[in-house]
This record gives C-alpha cells, structure tokens and sequence, in this order.
C-alpha cells in the first residue's frame, strides 16, 4: 500500500482525528441500525406517537414524521438496517485508512465530505440553525485541512 509522502508525518494528528471521527460515524450508524431491528414486527405508528409526545416536536415535524413510520414495512426497515451497515463499513475503512496515512483514504475522504455539502447548503437554505450551521462549517473546515495536505507544497 502507497503511504502519503513525508510531509505528511507532520499531519499525522490531524489525520488520527480525523480517523477518530469517521469511526465515532461509523458507531453511531451502525448502532442505530441495529437499533431499528429491534422494531421489526413492531407498531411503528405507536412508538412514534410517543416520541413525538415525549419529544415535543411542532405539529408540522411530527406530522411528516408519523406518515413517515406509517408506510414503514418490515422489508423497509431491513433495507434502512443494511443501508447503515454498508455505511458504517465505507466510514471504517475510511477510518483505517488515514490513521495509517494511506493515499487512496485521503482521496475517500475528500471526495466523500465534498458530496455532502450540496445537501447541508440545501438545508441551510431552507431552515438555518446552530447545529446544520456547526456541521457544514466543520466539513467545510475538514475538506479544506485535508485538500490543503493533499495538493499542498510537497
């Protein structure tokens, strides 16, 4: 495997929090996917009327919300289950790979925090707060570390 050139022995830490993060990523999405296999053959209806109770969520969320579960199948929450599988999986080996400083991990996450900010610039547009705001900042902040290393002066 072709390690990143030497200038990057420099960037070590930022790339082991970086890896960190990723990982943290990958944990949570695979924790919540496991999570929603516990409500297979299970009234979703229900259980999401009393997250909305015990949330407080407004009446314009909860509502999108309650017609979300309502159409859930068991098939449909396997495939979400999967879905956050194979996610997890991309974020861990994403993960491994720059905390062994490896090229193609810094290609991955470049490319994989560049495809997410059309989506945060889209929900920003639509209902800014403090954390879409802290989230898209720190991508933001992530990619242009990460670019800066990359194409930087070797």
């Amino acid at each position: 495997m072709i390690k990143l050139q030497a200038q990057s022995n420099n960037h070590r830490r930022g790339f082991h929090l970086i890896a960190a993060f990723e990982a943290l990523k990958g944990f949570l999405v695979l924790a919540a996917g496991f999570g929603l296999l516990r409500y297979i053959h299970h009234d979703l209806q229900t259980l999401g009327e009393h997250l909305v109770i015990h949330l407080h969520l407004p009446k314009r969320y909860s509502s999108i919300f309650l017609q979300l579960l309502s159409g859930l199948r068991d098939q449909d929450i396997l495939l979400i289950a999967a879905l956050s599988f194979a996610y997890s999986i991309l974020r861990f080996v994403e993960a491994y790979g720059l905390w062994q400083q490896r090229n193609w991990a810094q290609w991955l996450a470049i490319i994989s925090g560049a495809i997410y900010l059309p989506v945060e610039f889209y929900g920003l547009y639509h209902h800014i707060n403090l954390l879409k705001s802290f989230v898209t900042f720190l991508n933001i902040l992530l990619l242009v570390y990460l670019t800066k290393v990359k194409f930087g002066k070797k």
